[in-house]
């Protein structure tokens, strides 16, 4: 009696593991048809919050159409720009797709490839008198904190060390403010969101000519999560072929976005 109660609970045992790990592997199945996108909420035409405060972009807007290739869940995750490698690492997020500079940083992620060419370009008052990057020297240039403006800038050895100061702020909300009030003396930001923000203040402003540097766009994932880029790269390629990326972009115009920089279309 006691040989087959001992039997029984070993069976017991034996299905509760087999259940669990099922269960588990459900889970794990689960989030991996999941893709969370983590993008700076104040950064347009790639990702800010809509006049109804739903999360909006050019960026968000190819992750939705890429899920819903996918059969897949989408989930949009404003976070703190300077975080985003800590959202990363802790699984908060599976990828960062807002914008994000793939040049200068191809060993530090696991990329899609390409998918826009950008210019970090510099924005002035158009009475300011200041007509190149030379006129900057010994000025005030901001740029938002831990951007790809901050790493141009520092990669410009020359224009680097004749500006007065670099002003790291966290949005460029923050940065046309001061550069309306005259605190800081021009604004180093990427093409698009200099194009929105020009759009969307009041105020005369102009772009130099010149930019700071020229770059490139990719979707960034944690380093060595190869399963998950190339699933979402694929579909990227395809809405590129298609035709669909284009449709979209032309969606984000007024917000700032320039078509022909799309360079998967091209």
């Amino acid at each position: 009696m006691k040989k087959i109660i001992a039997l029984l609970l070993v069976a017991v045992l034996a299905l509760s593991m087999f259940t669990a790990c099922g269960s588990k592997k459900a889970d794990t199945a689960s989030e991996t048809n999941k893709l969370i996108v983590g993008f700076d909420a104040e950064f347009p035409p790639y990702g800010f919050v809509a006049e109804d405060g739903s999360y909006d972009g050019f960026d968000l807007a190819c992750a939705k159409e890429i899920c819903n290739r996918l059969g897949w869940e989408f989930e949009a995750k404003a976070i703190d720009w300077n975080s985003k490698d800590a959202e990363l690492k802790a699984g908060n997020i599976n990828c960062i797709w807002n914008g994000f500079t793939y040049t200068g940083r191809e060993e530090d992620y696991t990329w899609s490839d390409p998918y826009v060419d950008n210019s970090i370009v510099l924005v002035v008052k158009a009475d300011s008198g200041i007509k190149s990057m030379a006129d900057l020297a010994g000025k005030k240039v901001m740029a938002q904190a831990a951007s790809s403006a901050v790493d141009a800038i520092s990669a410009n050895a020359e224009f680097a060390a004749s500006v007065g100061e670099v002003v790291e702020l966290a949005d460029y909300n923050l940065g046309f403010m001061e550069l309306n009030q005259g605190t800081v003396d021009a604004v180093a930001a990427d093409l698009g969101v200099a194009v929105y923000q020009i759009g969307a203040k009041d105020g005369n402003y102009v772009i130099l000519e010149e930019p700071i540097s020229t770059e490139q766009y990719a979707i960034g994932f944690l380093k060595g999560n190869t399963e998950l880029r190339d699933a979402v790269n694929t579909k990227l390629h395809e809405i590129a072929d298609d035709g669909t990326m284009m449709k979209i972009a032309e969606k984000y115009v007024e917000a700032g976005l320039v078509p022909a920089s799309l360079c998967l279309c091209k």
